[in-house]
């Protein structure tokens, strides 16, 4: 039986403009961390005052009075903006090299105007006018990116605009014995739990970004959770899409599995916006788990855990959630001031969880156990796991509190096989320790698995360092040469960050030119006038 009903969530949350997420969250950094920092660094800790948001200058708009009438007809005038405060908060995401851009005393890029559409045939009559009338159109949903991917890039176009999808936040279908529900892009990671949580239902896809990021985005940029070990990346989850592109609608995903031909749905889950805008996503759901099971692990070294995991998911028996910290992040990220079981961490902690029916979680937890044991890890008990889960959403906040007071802090991921991992691990830690070193600035490089797969795993780097007077400059010949060794090493560029602007310098190694001549192909067919999040994706 299929529940057909359009029913909206809790208003969600603005996150603050230079900044991750919202005031509520931002932290002060310990008095051990600042210690930390002294010594390591020579930095005090002493943070440097942040602007107001009133008094940041941005670069002109250039929406023309014959545009504004035209975007307003179609979305209502209440539902366009050109105030400079609703332009801030839409001018990129929320990289490092996003924030030190807002802290430049430099006048600020921006979108031209932000419209919000209310539908799946608004998004399609506007992206038919903007192609129309050469308006460049960014797609943003929670405005989470890390790699450039909602930049305000109008390229060889006069005006660019940001295609807010806020008000696309309904919860239309949902289908209890199929297993499936129709969310609207708009919905974060919080609304659609909410949505779903009034049927007994659950998504479980929970990223990093999951309080603030979008189902749309999570579709673009192949997004992959915290629980991908218990319900795959969000790719995995997708049945059904509904794409507005300046050439019409696509409505793809007619069963669970198709032979009529290449899956399309393919070509838009990842696509960021460049090819067609998701308006509507139909994913694979479960109950509300009825109980989890928490358990830390320590492991003697990376080797020996990696290896531990790679046994258990091999075997079938992977935990829900399955991760597992090098020696550097576990000493002082994930245990520098916690005692677990009465004793520190010491090598490599790994953390489980299992969640579903408590007969499920019984039988999964003992299997795992036994593997995990067995390949030579130590049980710790729930404390790290519930510790992990209690801030599993707020390490942007730290980061944001590093750069406040002159530490450079960024993340990166990447991915390969089981055989290449320890290779990958080294050639891109000593890209970033020897290019961070060269420009006298030495280097702190974590790392962890976060998601894994029977053949292979991904690799979440950590890099903390002292800003040097450039500090984007200083992160791009970091940024570069990690790049570089990853495509060397046989690695893909990115496991879950997606593309965007940051990594299109590596596009062509990853899918080949020939690759890159077919995703162009498509383009020209879907945007002739090349209207869609210009500057990303494609070299």
């Amino acid at each position: 039986m299929v529940e057909t009903q359009h029913t909206k969530p809790a208003p969600r949350p603005s996150m603050v403009w230079d900044a991750w997420g919202v005031p509520a969250g931002q932290q002060e950094l310990s008095a051990q961390i600042r210690g930390l920092l002294t010594q390591v660094f020579g930095i005090s800790g002493d943070p440097t005052p942040r602007r107001d948001e009133g008094d940041v200058p941005l670069i002109a708009g250039t929406l023309t009075d014959t545009d504004r009438a035209g975007l307003a007809a179609i979305t209502g005038a209440e539902h366009l903006s050109t105030d400079d405060l609703a332009r801030l908060r839409h001018a990129g995401g929320k990289s490092t090299p996003d924030l030190l851009r807002r802290r430049e005393p430099t006048p600020q890029d921006a979108p031209d105007a932000i419209v919000c559409p209310a539908d799946h045939t608004q998004v399609l009559e506007l992206l038919r006018y903007c192609a129309e009338h050469g308006i460049a159109v960014v797609p943003f949903g929670g405005g989470t990116s890390v790699v450039g991917g909602v930049d305000p890039v109008r390229g060889h176009f006069r005006t660019v605009i940001a295609l807010d999808l806020r008000r696309l936040d309904t919860l239309t279908d949902v289908d209890p014995v199929s297993g499936t529900a129709t969310l609207g892009a708009g919905l974060t990671g919080p609304q659609a739990e909410e949505l779903l949580g009034e049927h007994g239902l659950s998504l479980g896809h929970f990223p990093q970004s999951f309080e603030f990021a979008s189902i749309g985005g999570f579709a673009a940029t192949r997004s992959s959770g915290q629980a991908s070990a218990g319900y795959g990346r969000f790719d995995d989850m997708v049945q059904r899409l509904a794409i507005a592109t300046p050439q019409g609608t696509l409505e793809l995903g007619r069963a669970p599995a198709s032979a009529a031909g290449p899956d399309l749905r393919e070509l838009f889950v990842g696509s960021e916006g460049v090819l067609g805008i998701i308006t509507a996503v139909t994913v694979r759901v479960h109950p509300v788990p009825e109980t989890t099971a928490y358990q830390g692990w320590s492991f003697p070294d990376f080797a020996t855990g990696a290896a531990a995991l790679r046994q258990v998911v091999q075997a079938g028996a992977a935990p829900t959630v399955l991760r597992l910290s090098d020696e550097a992040e576990t000493g002082l990220n994930l245990a520098r001031s916690a005692d677990v079981g009465g004793a520190p961490v010491s090598g490599c902690l790994a953390i489980t969880t299992v969640e579903g029916s408590a007969e499920h979680v019984a039988a999964r937890s003992r299997e795992a156990s036994e593997l995990l044991t067995a390949a030579g890890g130590t049980a710790l008990g729930e404390a790290p796991a519930r510790q992990w889960e209690h801030g599993r959403f707020a390490a942007p906040y730290l980061r944001d509190a590093l750069l406040d007071v002159g530490v450079l802090c960024e993340t990166l991921e990447t991915a390969t096989s089981w055989a290449n991992l320890a290779t990958l691990k080294a050639e891109v830690t000593a890209a970033l320790t020897d290019s961070l070193g060269a420009q006298g600035t030495p280097a702190l490089v974590m790392c962890h698995i976060s998601h894994t797969y029977p053949t292979g795993a991904s690799l979440y780097f950590t890099v903390v360092a002292k800003q040097l007077d450039d500090p984007l400059a200083q992160w791009r010949i970091a940024k570069s040469a990690a790049g570089d060794a990853i495509v060397a090493a046989g690695a893909t560029i990115t496991h879950h960050h997606a593309v965007g602007a940051d990594h299109r310098p590596w596009m062509s190694a990853e899918v080949g030119d020939l690759g890159v001549r077919v995703l162009r192909a498509v383009k020209r067919e879907l945007d002739p006038a090349g209207v869609l999040n210009p500057g990303k994706l494609m070299p």
